[in-house]
C-alpha cells in the first residue's frame, strides 16, 4: 500500500560548500550534533546509522539550562543515495527509541516523511527539503499543514547553523 501523504511543506536553501559535503552534514553524527537543533538547543544525544533501516537518534534541550527535560527524536532511513538524496521517516521518540508524541502538541502526527534532495549549482549545493504528514488523521494532517510557518522559522534557524557551520568547515568565517 502507498503512503498516504499531507501536503508538504517546503524548504529551499543554497550552500556555498560541495554536495558531498552538506550530505555528510545531514547524514554523519559529527557533523548533525554541531548545527542539527533549533536556535537556542544543544544536542546532547547524537547517534546515527546512516544505512537504508538505520536510524539517527537525538536529544536535545534548551541551552545553558541543566535541569530541562531532553526532547528526543529519531529518523528512520529510508532511502539514502550519496551525495543527492535522503529520505527519512522522521518521529518524535523516548530514550530508547520509542515512537512517542510530540511533547507540546498531542495531535501531531506520529510519523512525517522527509524527503531531502542536493543538487550541485555552480559549485554551491541547493537543498531542497520536501516534508509530508505520513499516513496521518485529519486532525493529525491539519495541524501539520497549520504548522508550516512556524516549521519555516525553526528550519530556517537550523539552516542558519548549516551554513556557518559549513562555512567554518571550509575555512570561512562563520
Amino acid at each position: 500500500m502507498a503512503d498516504k501523504l499531507s501536503a508538504p511543506f517546503v524548504l529551499e536553501r543554497r550552500f556555498a560548500a560541495p554536495r558531498e559535503l552538506v550530505y555528510a552534514a545531514l547524514t554523519e553524527a559529527e557533523h548533525l550534533a554541531h548545527w542539527m537543533t533549533p536556535p537556542g538547543m544543544e544536542m546532547t544525544h547524537c547517534s546515527v546509522d546512516a544505512r537504508a533501516g538505520g536510524v539517527f537518534h537525538y536529544a536535545m534541550k534548551p541551552r545553558g539550562v541543566a535541569d530541562a527535560p531532553s526532547m528526543w527524536g529519531k529518523w528512520t532511513f529510508r532511502e539514502l543515495r550519496v551525495p543527492e538524496r535522503i529520505v527519512v521517516v522522521v518521529q518524535f521518540s523516548d530514550a530508547e527509541g520509542g515512537v512517542t508524541r510530540h511533547p507540546m502538541a498531542a495531535q501531531w502526527p506520529l510519523y512525517t516523511l522527509s524527503t531531502t534532495t542536493l543538487t550541485e549549482v555552480a559549485g554551491d549545493t541547493l537543498m531542497r527539503l520536501e516534508w509530508h504528514a505520513l499516513d496521518a488523521s485529519e486532525a493529525e494532517e491539519a495541524i501539520f499543514n497549520a504548522s508550516h510557518a512556524s516549521m519555516a522559522q525553526g528550519w530556517g534557524g537550523s539552516m542558519e547553523l548549516l551554513d556557518r557551520y559549513l562555512a567554518q568547515l571550509l575555512g570561512g568565517q562563520g
